[in-house]
């Protein structure tokens, strides 16, 4: 346990250090909301998309293929993201909806629960994450674009400007590009991965920057609410219901023990970037995604003490 908790801190901490500096750079001046938005627009247009292309680019798709298990995770996503927009729809106002379904539901699974999958499962973690991850990829961005654009106040809400939304969203591009590489194990040239690589590993310091920015008490307070009930839901809620559904359907082991770290990791930075390309509420996306993150370091190690305890995982 000590040792998940410390992982944890290692990958959250830094976390916590760029939000800080986005914040301190923006009271200082040094940056600001041109700044903001221009930086959040390169990293949704440019950087991120790189980042999924060279993450499904190589992952093993052909190894650690479990269909039942990737069978229960798209349902559990699915089910996940119906149950936080009916939430939403019941409990919230109407132009915070999108914004947040897409916290409660979206996880930092690329980042966070990969690198604790790896942790506690070693390869097997890595190899069954990854596959995991790339499913993820492709659902998370197209729910959140379609959440998104019911409500965005730029996006038509309409069949089939939501369908345009979906088809012309670059990560999703990025995924669907990425796939027949990684299915048939097709490499890039050098110079053209490093120089993809320059381009990934701008990603998630910049877009924490812009988090940390846009962070403000007043912008927390208003929204505190909001905020702390999609993150209950996001690190509570789900992640309970959803291991338990695994539970039921006879997931043990490792196989339980990564289907929890994915469904209980904090809220991914990328739904502040969509927040912003879509004129949303960007401030409660922010909120959200400070909020989760600080949580994820008890959540997940409380999570893994009772799966470990009931002799599950």
């Amino acid at each position: 346990m000590l040792a998940i908790f410390l992982e944890t801190l290692n990958i959250t901490a830094p976390v916590f250090a760029m939000l800080f500096l986005g914040l301190l750079l923006k009271r200082i001046a040094w940056i600001n909301d041109g700044f903001i938005h221009t930086a959040s627009a390169l990293v949704f247009n440019v950087t991120m998309p790189a980042l999924l292309f060279l993450g499904i680019l190589h992952a093993d798709l052909h190894s650690a293929l479990k269909p039942g298990l990737l069978i229960y995770f798209t349902v559990a996503t699915l089910a996940s993201f119906a149950f936080a927009w009916g939430w939403a729809i019941w409990r919230c106002p109407r132009e915070d909806r999108g914004i947040y379904t897409q916290g409660a539901f979206r996880g930092n699974n690329g980042i966070i629960g990969l690198a604790l999958a790896a942790s506690m499962y070693g390869d097997y973690g890595i190899s069954l994450g990854a596959v995991l991850a790339a499913l993820v990829i492709l659902f998370y961005n197209t729910l959140s674009t379609i959440v998104l654009a019911v409500y965005s106040p730029v996006i038509k809400s309409d069949p089939w400007s939501i369908c345009k939304s979906v088809i012309s969203n670059p990560l999703i591009i990025s995924v669907l590009a990425a796939t027949p590489f990684a299915v048939f194990q097709i490499g890039l040239p050098a110079w053209l991965e490093t120089s993809g690589q320059y381009l990934a590993q701008m990603t998630l310091p910049l877009a924490l920057i812009c988090i940390g920015g846009t962070l403000s008490l007043a912008a927390l307070r208003q929204s505190g609410d909001l905020a702390l009930s999609s993150s209950l839901m996001k690190m509570v809620g789900l992640p309970l219901m959803a291991t338990f559904g695994a539970w039921l359907c006879g997931f043990r082991g490792a196989e339980l023990g990564i289907l929890f770290l994915y469904f209980g990791s904090p809220t991914a930075a990328a739904s502040f970037v969509m927040a912003r390309a879509a004129n949303g509420n960007h401030e409660l996306a922010a909120a959200i995604i400070v909020i989760t993150t600080l949580m994820a370091a008890v959540t997940t190690n409380i999570g893994i003490f009772l799966l470990q305890w009931g002799g599950w995982i």
